[in-house]
Parts: structure tokens; C-alpha cells; sequence
């Protein structure tokens, strides 16, 4: 059967996105099957990651992963992940294991800035590469992400999720200092790791069979943390930058931010007083927790850190209710943590006075 170039099928199936043609993929079937190639044997989440992310391109949607270490049916394959020696974006090649290979995501993206110095495995590559379409293919239809958005996402994501990955599958350690270079949150690598047959097993199972299972386990995780970003993360963010914008409306001073409820908000605190020039600028936070039940929170010196820039009043460390009340001098305290990070309020005019006068302290 007469094959297309893979560059064909990528204008075919991006017109087919972009302009509502209908090609559809028995069409492109017989045009001719897209492969994506990487190793058989034992399977790692790297390249389980990256077939994965290959298949939320139109492209690749339908096309075969091709299980092998074989040469020659290697160079029959459109796009090649995690193996066959060579790394070549221009044909489409991802393999990450030679001696020369030393790319991160900041030497690919160096738009990004200088700070991703993990090397690269193969699911990195392709999200490098491919990440950002594969988002924005994730978003909503009817409310695309916003590039500048789409660029805060791809940062998260790989933070989150795509690092992790790419730091175990290269052997990095994760600390030869104090700061760990990069975190461990979902332990997926071992995951899929623990999908292959055992050692002293009769390996009779179809590891290819195991192979899709491990996509599934991917799959999961991935469209999880792409979710959580898109519809959760994204929109606090934006609470976050207008209240550090309209600071000066709560208190004069302009180091007391107000949310009007309760919402992660710690992470982009300390990223956009970067952006914004304002590191350090702001102590407190005060928040609506529920009906007449406000809190006042001391900003920590780092979003992990129990160690806050400025604690609550010392002289209130767990003292509670009208006791609390009298020694502030404030009325409807309700408490103070024996740490001082946190108090509350059962008003709004409560939570600042408790912010005002710890700030004056």
C-alpha cells in the first residue's frame, strides 16, 4: 500500500482541526497507518508517557505503536520515542540515551528561562516539542487558552508532573545540597514500573497488552493534572493578581491582601510578587471560611515553609474566644494558633483590625 509522508497526514489532520473538513480516519487508514515507535522489553513510564501524549495529537490519533528495538522497522516509523540512538526533531526522532545528549527544557524552549536544568527523558521531549498543543487541545473548545496562559501552563505542568519523570527515567538525584532539585508527587514511574511481568514469573503475559494498561495509568494522571491547572489552578491565579492589585483598598499600608473565600492561593502569591516586583511586600491574608467566619493568615517565607514572615500578635498564641477578644482588644476573636500563623474572626472589619495590629506589633 502506498504510504503518505508523515507531513502530509500532519497538513491533512491539522485542516481537518482548524477548518471543520471531514477526513475521517478510515480515510487516513488507507492513506496509510501513522507508527509511532519505541522499545519493546521492559516498558518505563517515560516512553509509556510520551506514546500517550503522541495520541492526543490529530496526527497520531489512531496511529500503531511499534514495539521494538529493531532497526529497520524503526525507520518505518513515523515518530520514534526513547529509542533508536538519535535525537533529531526534524525527523522526528526522541531518543535521549546517547553519551551527547544533554538537552533540558530550557535549552529547547530557552524562552522559558534558565531555571528547567533537568535532563530530559523522552516524555519530556515530547512535551517539549508537542506539550503546548497537546494543552491547548485539552482546554475548553469554546474558551481556548489565551497564549500567555497556555505558557503559565506548560510551566506548571511540567513542574508538577512531566519533571518528575524525566528526573527518575535519568537517574537525577534529588539533592546533593539543601533544595531538593525537583519533587516527587505521584510516584507514577514505580507504577508503571510495577506493570511489568516479575523476574520469576513465566512471562507469559502479552507485555504489549501491559504496555496499553500503562498508557491508561498515564492517561489518568496526565489529564488530571492538565484539569486541576486549566480549571482550577488557572482562575485563582487570577484572584491572586487582582487582590495584590487592589492591596491598598483593604489597608494603606498595602501588606493585607482580602480574598472573599477560601482557595489555594500560596503558589501564586510568591510567583506573581515576582512577576510584579513585590517580593516580601505583603504579611497577611484575610479570607471569608464561611458564614460570619473570617480568618487572618501570615504569609509563610516560602509556599512550603511553617515559618511565616511576620506571625500574628505573640501575646495571642492560644488564647481563644472573649479572652482572646479582651487582650487584642478586638472584638469577636475567636482564635489564634499556639504558632501564630493563624487566627480568626467571626467579622470581615475583625480579620484586619487582627492583621492591623499584628503588622503594628
Amino acid at each position: 500500500m502506498f504510504k503518505f509522508p508523515a507531513r502530509i497526514i500532519t497538513i491533512l489532520s491539522t485542516y481537518q482541526r482548524y477548518r471543520n473538513i471531514s477526513i475521517t480516519s478510515q480515510l487516513l487508514k488507507g492513506i496509510g497507518i501513522m507508527k509511532v515507535g519505541t522499545h519493546d522489553g521492559v516498558f518505563h513510564c517515560d516512553e509509556v508517557l510520551a506514546c500517550y501524549m503522541l495520541k492526543h495529537l490529530p496526527e497520531y490519533s489512531d496511529a500503531e505503536i511499534v514495539r521494538t528495538r529493531d532497526l529497520e522497522k524503526l525507520k518505518m516509523c513515523d515518530i520514534v520515542v526513547d529509542v533508536g540512538a538519535e535525537f533529531n526533531h526534524e525527523r522526528k526522532r526522541y531518543d535521549h540515551h546517547q553519551r551527547e545528549f544533554k538537552e533540558t527544557l530550557s535549552t529547547i524552549k530557552p524562552d522559558l528561562g534558565n531555571k528547567y536544568k533537568i535532563k530530559l527523558s523522552s516524555a519530556g521531549l515530547i512535551y517539549a516539542f508537542y506539550g503546548e498543543n497537546i494543552i491547548q487541545s485539552l482546554a475548553p473548545k469554546e474558551c481556548p487558552l489565551h497564549p500567555d496562559n497556555l505558557q503559565i501552563i506548560f510551566k506548571k505542568v511540567y513542574e508538577h508532573f512531566i519533571e518528575e519523570m524525566d528526573a527518575i527515567d535519568n537517574g537525577v538525584p534529588m539533592t546533593d545540597k539543601e533544595e531538593p532539585k525537583y519533587k516527587i508527587r505521584t510516584h507514577l514511574s514505580a507504577r508503571v514500573g510495577k506493570l511489568n511481568p516479575e523476574w520469576n514469573t513465566m512471562q507469559t503475559a502479552n507485555v504489549d497488552e501491559l504496555f496499553e494498561k500503562a498508557m491508561k495509568m498515564v492517561s489518568e494522571e496526565f489529564l488530571h493534572v492538565v484539569n486541576y491547572f486549566i480549571s482550577v489552578w488557572l482562575p485563582a491565579r487570577d484572584f491572586v493578581k487582582t487582590a495584590l492589585e487592589t492591596r491598598f483598598e483593604v489597608h494603606k499600608s498595602g501588606k493585607i491582601l482580602e480574598f472573599k473565600e477560601r482557595f489555594p492561593w500560596k503558589e501564586h502569591l510568591f510567583d506573581l510578587e515576582e512577576e510584579m516586583g513585590l517580593i516580601g511586600e505583603v504579611n497577611y491574608v484575610v479570607f471569608n471560611d464561611k458564614p460570619n467566619s473570617w480568618r487572618v493568615q501570615a504569609i509563610p517565607v516560602a509556599p512550603v515553609s511553617f515559618v511565616t514572615r511576620k506571625p500574628l500578635h505573640e501575646k495571642w498564641w492560644g488564647v481563644r474566644d472573649d479572652l482572646l477578644s479582651d487582650i487584642a482588644g478586638i472584638k469577636d476573636c475567636v482564635f489564634c494558633h499556639s504558632t501564630g500563623f493563624i487566627g480568626g474572626n467571626c467579622t470581615r472589619e475583625g480579620a484586619i483590625a487582627m492583621a492591623e495590629a499584628s503588622l503594628n506589633a
